[in-house]
């Protein structure tokens, strides 16, 4: 695919991996739509750097665990932009808690949010890059869909759904529509992280380092570029998937 003028939707970009490669995207000359969950979040700083790369940008608030507001956001964004080429389900949420302890409604959170979001926004998207016998979708997953986690039941459930729903929607819309999904180590550790927990995540990837959002945003461009990729898990993540 030739970047220069596509159009890619972002899900939840505001902020930390989906900003990154919102910003990636961009400086390649793709016009971006991103949304965000509240509006206290950092997306006008985003959508600000976006523009100053020279391409258009457009920001919308979503909660993708509803299907009329994922419905309404994509006809807003081909009113605006004509169409989408891209679209990377990157919103997500991270719960954590001892399996006998998950909540009904964590639970149906992790869900909604994790898989479901992705379902409706691919579902909502799909159509139309059919119609244009083009499109590439992308889905963030992790390596919780492949490891035993103790403690993340809800998260690495909705993960590895998100990673069966990557390899049915790529038979299903297969030829026009390419749908891969990247699964990142530790990439991003918060502002908080103790030097013990930095230790941790250096120790569990093969290569000793923690990786970083531009590794993430890296693989989305190969996927972008790389035309006959489809159906396929990209691990970026140190080789910690095989400790």
């Amino acid at each position: 695919m030739d970047l220069d003028g596509k159009v890619a939707l972002i899900t939840g970009a505001a902020v930390r991996v989906g900003r990154v490669t919102a910003l990636a995207l961009a400086e390649r000359g793709v016009d971006i739509a991103f949304t965000y969950l509240h509006d206290e979040e950092p997306w006008r700083d985003t959508l600000a750097e976006i523009e100053e790369k020279g391409v258009r940008g457009l920001a919308l608030p979503l909660n993708v665990r509803q299907p009329e507001q994922v419905t309404a956001v994509v006809e807003q964004i081909v009113d605006h932009f004509s169409h989408i080429d891209i679209l990377i389900n990157n919103a997500s949420v991270w719960l954590k808690s001892p399996f006998l302890e998950i909540t009904h409604d964590e639970w149906q959170a992790a869900i909604d949010v994790n898989l479901t979001g992705p379902f409706l926004c691919s579902q909502a998207v799909a159509p139309k890059m059919l119609a244009q016998e083009n499109g590439l979708i992308i889905n963030i997953t992790d390596l919780s869909a492949f490891q035993v986690w103790p403690g993340y039941a809800h998260h690495a459930a909705s993960k590895a759904g998100l990673v069966s729903l990557t390899q049915v929607m790529a038979a299903e819309l297969a030829p026009h529509v390419r749908v891969n999904a990247i699964a990142p180590g530790t990439v991003l550790l918060p502002p908080n992280a103790t030097a013990e927990k930095v230790r941790w995540a250096e120790e569990k990837s093969l290569l000793k380092r923690v990786g970083s959002p531009e590794d993430v945003a890296r693989t989305v461009l190969f996927l972008a570029e790389m035309d006959f990729a489809t159906g396929a898990v990209y691990f970026m993540d140190g080789g910690r998937a095989l400790t």
